[in-house]
């Protein structure tokens, strides 16, 4: 069913301008089909997540992120765990939540009119403390790599996480982290743990292959102690999933995993910033009902 009332959040300066000109796209379209558009420009992230947040209390039938993974997650904040759908129209350097659903990507026409249509698919998100995540978490190498990148001022984009692993596999070294997944305490030496609701992050890596969106589990990928020269031969393995089959990686599947670590670990979901370890994260069933999936997803 066409919603009635939609609301769109959008950086107008993400992607040099290309988010704004797609909100443009999506709002005429949607406007064309009858659709009632609010836009949500906020000052800042903190301010737009505010808007949003007020948008679903008044009772929108969606709220649709323009934007890159860091829109979707700050999008993701207000819908989860309410009845307002969450639309993406994805423009952004990532865009694995998008891909976890089988969005048209860079196509803001094709987007909106999949959102005109109303189609609805109901998935799990994740809970840790007080954030959502859809897709992946992160700790370890990765959140270090991304420590890193968030410090650097160039290059733009993609680049700048590739120079950031070079980087920070001269220094870095595993630490020990533990585990409780669903009760169940375990000790492991690891470069890096990553728990997938989604089987992607970082735009396109594959670390957890197996995690689904709507089976209330997280995959739970260890990657043991490598040295530098093996991990280098395993890390491009990781776009195509094929990394699980190495004897260094264990995948497991719990419902709530805690992961705690080395006192300098932190911790990152899609993309975002979420603190220091300790961190419990947890799978809340069907909590997101996404609007605008194509036909048999």
């Amino acid at each position: 069913m066409t919603p009635r009332r939609v609301a769109l959040v959008v950086n107008p300066t993400s992607g040099r301008g290309r988010a704004a000109a797609a909100a443009d796209v999506t709002q005429e379209r949607l406007v064309a089909a009858g659709v009632g558009v609010r836009r949500l420009q906020g000052r800042d992230g903190s301010d737009a997540e505010s808007l949003c947040r007020a948008a679903v209390a008044e009772g929108i039938d969606a709220l649709v992120a323009v934007g890159g993974d860091g829109m979707v997650h700050l999008a993701l904040q207000a819908c989860a765990g309410t009845p307002t759908a969450l639309g993406v129209v994805p423009t952004g350097t990532g865009n694995d939540l998008a891909r976890a659903l089988q969005l048209p990507i860079g196509d803001a026409a094709g987007s909106a009119d999949l959102i005109v249509r109303g189609a609805t698919r109901q998935v799990d998100a994740v809970r840790s403390g007080d954030r959502w995540w859809a897709c992946v978490l992160g700790t370890g190498f990765d959140a270090a790599v991304n420590d890193r990148a968030n410090r650097m001022r160039w290059p733009r984009g993609r680049r700048r996480y590739d120079l950031a692993i070079v980087a920070e596999l001269r220094s870095y070294r595993p630490g020990r982290f533990v585990l409780v997944a669903d009760g169940i305490r375990t000790e492991v030496d690891a470069m890096l743990v990553a728990l997938g609701n989604a089987p992607s992050y970082g735009g396109g890596m594959r670390v957890c292959p197996g995690a689904r969106l709507d089976d209330g589990l997280l995959d739970v990928v260890v990657v043991g102690p490598l040295s530098r020269r093996r991990f280098l031969r395993l890390f491009p393995r990781v776009f195509a999933g094929t990394h699980v089959t190495d004897p260094s990686v264990t995948v497991q599947r719990a419902r709530e995993v805690s992961l705690d670590g080395p006192a300098t670990a932190s911790a990152y979901a899609d993309g975002e910033p979420m603190g220091r370890l300790p961190l419990t994260s947890t799978v809340v069933p069907g909590a997101l009902r996404v609007i605008g999936v194509p036909p048999g997803t």
